[in-house]
């Protein structure tokens, strides 16, 4: 953790500060008593060591080097605050650093903006909306982290109004989020920028701020795609219960990530309609990318769907596929990204990793696509299964090199999918 003059503060005083921050960005009572507990065992192990009464990265370092444990290394309930100690002193060390705290996951309507601000947010969200056609989820997320910037301005900078943005606003903010990954930041960037255009298209700003962002360029293959061995994919299956409502439901979104490749996305917005049982496919328009996509509906897959839909899926309305399991039985939320149902059927099987990696449903959208490419199953074929309309995103999961691919003719007979 980089020192700055900030950190010199008096511990106590830090985290009161830190509790009332929290506070005020609308965190839920549940988070700021987990946060409470953590940053009360951080001051008592200080004392306790004799390492003065001022937070420093040596006082975090060693507290995190002896409390912080991963996964089920808890001794017992009341130690359940083990687990997030590392992300909760690093919160605190944020404020520390930057005099502020960024909420994780802010919720928006808990951020009090000037009614100047506020006005023109509501009208960049509109033209986002009539005049950019943004997908909801996109636009929600847009909001959220332009919410984020208006509020820092505000907080941090003490600007009541958006003719009052500098160039140096802009650097700072981005500055701030250098602890997030680098395709985070590219993103937030894209959103800052074309805010700062809505305001100078407004005629807000006299000069188009946009320019002085930063290009965050993020290699599109800088990262190496999550892949589960197929001995643990065996287990999660396996020990799925198949003979109550959520194993039957759980099951067949599991077969439709791994062994077709669904995205969560595609999952939660699959109907009833989609499932073309004559002529044995699935037929989608594509949530991320608005394409239609269709694939073959395996036996495996079918009868699984069949199983959930006769014997788990609840009566109702909906034309959703998959619904919650408890009443009303609605379809999930739109950006539920269904971790938990690989999570609690992966705890289930006593299941962990040698090494860190993703272990959500698009984690197993990449195993199927190495599966597909250990079996010699061509780098096109493999774009038209997971539904990329592009090669380079393939590459993405293959390493490959797009100049090898030139000469590879797609043969639609030849999907075939892992099993």
């Amino acid at each position: 953790m980089e020192q700055s003059h900030s950190e010199s503060l008096q511990l106590e005083r830090l985290v009161d500060n830190a509790l009332g921050e929290i506070e005020r960005l609308g965190y839920c009572s549940r988070s700021r008593e987990r946060y409470r507990t953590t940053w009360e065992h951080l001051i008592e192990f200080s004392r306790r060591e004799e390492l003065g009464d001022e937070f420093s990265a040596d006082l975090a370092a060693r507290f995190l080097e002896e409390y912080s444990v991963r996964d089920t290394q808890v001794d017992g309930p009341r130690d359940g605050w083990r687990q997030r100690a590392v992300f909760d002193v690093k919160v605190l060390a944020d404020l520390a650093k930057n005099g502020h705290i960024e909420r994780a996951r802010t919720v928006v309507q808990a951020i009090n903006l000037p009614s100047a601000m506020q006005n023109t947010l509501h009208d960049y969200e509109q033209y986002c909306k009539d005049r950019l056609y943004l997908r909801p989820s996109t636009l929600l997320l847009r909001i959220r982290e332009v919410t984020i910037f208006l509020d820092f301005l505000h907080s941090t900078k003490a600007r009541t109004t958006l003719d009052q943005i500098q160039a140096a606003d802009l650097s700072e903010f981005v500055s701030c989020r250098d602890h997030l990954k680098p395709k985070t930041v590219a993103r937030i960037v894209s959103d800052m920028r074309s805010f700062l255009r809505f305001l100078t298209m407004r005629g807000i700003l006299q000069k188009d701020l946009s320019v002085e962002l930063p290009k965050i360029r993020v290699p599109r293959d800088a990262t190496i795609p999550s892949v589960w061995a197929q001995e643990l994919l065996v287990r999660l299956l396996s020990v799925v219960d198949r003979s109550s409502a959520k194993g039957k439901r759980d099951y067949a979104i599991l077969l439709l990530a791994n062994r077709l490749g669904f995205r969560a996305g595609d999952i939660r917005t699959l109907k009833l309609e989609n499932l073309r049982w004559a002529e044995s496919t699935i037929e989608i328009t594509q949530a991320k990318t608005g394409t239609p996509l269709t694939l073959p509906l395996t036996n495996e897959v079918g009868e699984a769907l069949i199983d959930y839909l006769k014997s788990g899926r609840p009566q109702t309305k909906h034309r959703e596929v998959f619904l919650k399991m408890k009443p009303p039985f609605d379809p999930f939320r739109e950006n539920d990204r269904l971790y938990y149902i690989v999570k609690y059927w992966r705890q289930a099987a006593g299941i962990t990793f040698r090494s860190p990696q993703k272990r959500g449903l698009h984690s197993l959208r990449h195993t199927l696509a190495t599966r597909l490419l250990e079996k010699g199953t061509p780098l096109p074929t493999i774009a038209e299964i997971l539904g990329h309309t592009s090669l380079e995103s393939t590459c993405i999961y293959a390493k490959a090199d797009v100049e090898a691919l030139r000469g590879v003719a797609l043969e639609p007979e030849e999907v075939n999918h892992a099993s």
